[in-house]
């Protein structure tokens, strides 16, 4: 059974939640790999300009769910809709970001732009990304964190309407955690829909409107952090998870 916390922006859905204005629409996701059952029945809705985190103990499907919404794969029943369809642009970072080696940062996102509008401007994402000072860097000499940015960046190009993000902080220092959360802050004011899964609890806690727990395939918990926080009896989102979800972990996706 879901936990599910009403906030301000539940109670007024039903004015606004007409589907032109659904960004993202889920419903009923299910999958398996074999025997082991990775998502089962979840259904979620992501508004435009809305900052959705995944979060859940490794295995608990938060990375198979991110590959469905943004179209890289199918479940095996259940439905996703993106906006307006075709005419609806997903950005997708996956967890492990791979490019092609001998080709330069700037070289990589310039090839990316092939396949949005004519007129991008690649420099305005390096900048974004803070990768400007190595936009002549091969991709093999990047560190991992910085190929993670490069990630993001690939994922920002042409300005998608959804922008779907897995550990997106992982192997990111401190300073580029926060200014990886800032940039999430930034495409949720200029309209985009934003979904992420993240262990960096405490910048999800500050950035997140709406945070989905997930154990065992299944949402558990969902609500502002503050509401779950608040819900849970704790002091912070870190200790909220603790006390909502099994801290064992399971093997899975």
């Amino acid at each position: 059974m879901v936990r599910e916390v009403a906030s301000e922006r539940d109670s007024t859905s039903e004015s606004v939640s007409a589907p032109s204005h659904v960004a993202i629409e889920a419903t009923g996701l299910s999958h398996a790999f074999g025997d082991v059952v990775v998502l089962d029945d979840v259904t979620l809705s992501v508004e435009p300009g809305e900052i959705v985190a995944l979060v859940g103990p490794n295995g608990s499907g938060k990375t198979t769910l991110l590959q469905f919404l943004s179209k890289v794969r199918a479940p095996d029943s259940g439905t996703v809709t993106i906006g307006a369809g075709d005419r609806t642009r997903v950005g997708y970072l996956p967890q492990r970001p791979e490019f092609r080696e001998g080709f330069t940062v700037a070289d990589t996102l310039r090839f990316y732009t092939q396949f949005v509008e004519e007129g991008v401007d690649i420099g305005t994402t390096l900048d974004r990304v803070g990768l400007s000072g190595a936009a002549d860097r091969r991709v093999e000499a990047l560190s991992g964190g910085m190929t993670r940015l490069l990630g993001l960046g690939r994922a920002l190009v042409g300005d998608p309407d959804v922008v779907v993000l897995d550990e997106p902080a992982s192997g990111l220092d401190p300073g580029m955690v926060e200014r990886l959360f800032e940039i999430v802050a930034e495409l949720a004011d200029e309209g985009t829909a934003v979904v992420l899964s993240s262990h960096n609890l405490g910048p999800v806690e500050r950035t997140a409107d709406r945070v989905v727990i997930l154990d065992g395939g299944r949402f558990v918990a969902t609500g502002s952090p503050q509401e779950l926080v608040e819900s849970a009896g704790a002091t912070d989102l870190q200790t909220a998870f603790g006390a909502l979800v099994s801290t064992e972990e399971v093997e899975g996706r």
